[in-house]
């Protein structure tokens, strides 16, 4: 019965179709790229490797799809999400942080100018946690000391086995046959032949720099809340409405709110978002 319920709706199955697409991608870029030398690794995939370009084009955008054919999946499913039970719909929600911090230390791991700027910000953000947040630094990140060693081996390792351990019961639920999404397939091959994953050149002279594009709004909000409030409480009040809102979880007139409550935090930090975009634009 659920996995006929999960058939009618594509978005779990494209979603699981961009998630392989990223990890094998994955392995073809990762067997050339040295975090030691981060930025001009990267270069050199996408100048000296044989159809480096188009792999790490491929991983950049696969994974960027997979978030969002996830998100998709996940609002798509909301009001038949008690055939799940509360467990795999924590364990279905949980895949979201998770999957944003693979796309955040992707970004980092460019070693261009996006990517050090996010890695210094997100230090800044860990250290502002009173009591843990130093300890949460050198599990995560550590730059100073470790360079982006740390940041590689959870990108490569522990963030993706988290990753599929949390969905990999419900990956059951899908049967990928390839040739059902040939033009899926067909149209991101395309695009990543044509559009390259972006890679700034070195600017040592720039004065704004924009973090990720699901990082803006928060980049944006930095401007006006500390630090802590900004960038750990607010995402972690977010979280927890989407943990909140399983269907039967709570009674009908609180699970409005709650509801209301997110899809209010949203626009918000859509509109944030959409305010860093233009002074990004502005400043360029």
């Amino acid at each position: 019965m659920l996995r006929q319920w999960s058939a009618s709706r594509p978005w779990g199955a494209w979603a699981a179709v961009m998630l392989l697409l990223s990890l094998l991608s994955g392995v073809a870029v990762g067997l050339h790229y040295d975090d030691t030398t981060a930025w001009y690794s990267a270069t050199a995939i996408e100048l000296l490797v044989p159809f480096g370009s188009f792999f790490r084009s491929l991983h950049f955008y696969s994974s960027q799809l997979f978030f969002l054919f996830t998100l998709a999946h996940i609002v798509s499913t909301w009001q038949d999400a008690s055939r799940l039970n509360h467990g795999e719909w924590l364990r279905l929600c949980a895949t979201v942080p998770i999957i944003l911090l693979l796309l955040f230390t992707g970004y980092v791991l460019r070693g261009d100018n996006t990517g050090s700027s996010a890695g210094r910000i997100a230090e800044n953000l860990l250290l502002s946690i009173p009591i843990v947040g130093s300890l949460l630094n050198n599990l995560l990140f550590s730059l100073e000391e470790s360079g982006l060693r740390k940041v590689y081996l959870h990108h490569v390792f522990s963030f993706d086995l988290l990753l599929l351990l949390l969905i990999w019961r419900h990956l059951h639920l899908f049967t990928i046959r390839f040739l059902r999404f040939t033009l899926l397939l067909c149209t991101v091959t395309a695009f990543c032949t044509r559009i390259p994953a972006p890679l700034e050149p070195e600017d040592l002279a720039a004065d704004y720099i924009a973090g990720p594009w699901f990082f803006l709004g928060l980049q944006e909000l930095l401007r006006f809340l500390p630090p802590f409030t900004a960038g750990i409480a607010v995402p972690l009040l977010l979280c927890s409405l989407l943990f909140s809102i399983y269907p039967g979880s709570a009674s009908p007139l609180l699970l409005k709110w709650r509801i209301r409550l997110l899809c209010l935090l949203l626009a918000g930090y859509a509109l944030l978002s959409v305010v860093a975009l233009g002074r990004t634009v502005h400043s360029s």
